[in-house]
């Protein structure tokens, strides 16, 4: 199955583009106040979307800002692609970095970033944001920054580490590896780690694009944009069928206040199509 057509029990209605003009969308999430925000990485800024259709700068400069999400108390945690760092902003507007080095090298280039129940944060760290000869760190990693602000490397095997997404029980982590256009499942342990890694699905079909963003819904679902559009695939990993933007999507979030509409970052624009299941919240 390759088409929307095939998404009947899922699809509530046909993708539609709410903003354009934009350099690179990236990061979408979707905020209880709601409105949406998202990153225009190469003009450097957070952009704000409200349903009014209006658009405005939430930051200037952004340090170049890829994946976001919000942690539990509801404060913004970014992945800054070009100053490669994690970074979480405080209610009175302050930045604090979460990770910068691990053992005293610099990280590559944080892309995207999810936040577990307890308040531990996941990202994964490719370096499309850095040159080769800037690098500090010779491998890829995903991590982990626990409640107390540790860092932990917990896999060092991908080639593009990018999307990531917690299955509903927060028993199953799922990354995104865009270099080998497949999605991995580890299963997650009591004290944070990651174990069991496997191919839960492989995009490698003869389409544009490669596993980037990534949302699961509330029935397990996984919504992973990559070839062709965005694949929605079961949580056994059948691939169930692919909603179609007129540019090829990076990211997506699920929003609105009953959380049944993915949002979808696509090159210069941001689509929208409503769902008939619900999103997992991001807080």
């Amino acid at each position: 199955m390759d088409s929307q057509a095939d998404l009947a029990d899922i699809l509530a209605g046909e993708p539609e583009r709410i903003a354009t003009g934009f350099q690179f969308t990236e990061g979408p999430v979707w905020h209880s106040d709601g409105y949406l925000l998202f990153s225009d990485i190469p003009a450097n800024r957070i952009v704000k979307w409200t349903p009014d259709g209006k658009t405005e700068t939430f930051r200037e400069p952004s340090g170049n800002s890829n994946g976001l999400t919000y942690d539990r108390a509801g404060r913004l945690i970014a992945c800054e692609h070009g100053n490669r760092r994690v970074s979480r902003t405080e209610p009175d507007g302050t930045i604090t970095v979460l990770a910068e080095r691990y053992n005293e090298k610099r990280l590559n280039s944080p892309n995207d970033v999810v936040v577990k129940s307890d308040g531990s944060i996941y990202f994964t760290d490719p370096p499309y944001g850095v040159s080769e000869a800037e690098r500090e760190l010779d491998f890829q990693g995903v991590y982990r920054i626990a409640p107390d602000g540790t860092l932990t490397l917990l896999i060092d095997d991908f080639d593009r580490p990018n999307g990531l997404a917690f299955s509903p029980d927060e028993k199953s982590l799922y990354i995104d590896d865009t270099a080998h256009r497949h999605v991995r499942a580890f299963d997650v342990l009591e004290d944070g780690t990651l174990a069991n890694g496997r191919i839960l699905v492989d995009m490698a079909i003869d389409a544009q694009g490669s596993p980037d963003g990534m949302k699961v819904d509330t029935a397990g679902n996984l919504y992973v944009t990559g070839a062709g559009g965005t694949w929605v695939v079961s949580p056994s990993g059948e691939h169930l069928g692919t909603i179609v933007t007129a540019e090829l999507p990076a990211n997506c979030a699920f929003g609105d206040s009953d959380n049944k509409t993915l949002y979808i970052t696509a090159r210069t624009s941001v689509y929208r199509v409503r769902l008939k299941i619900e999103g997992m919240k991001t807080f």
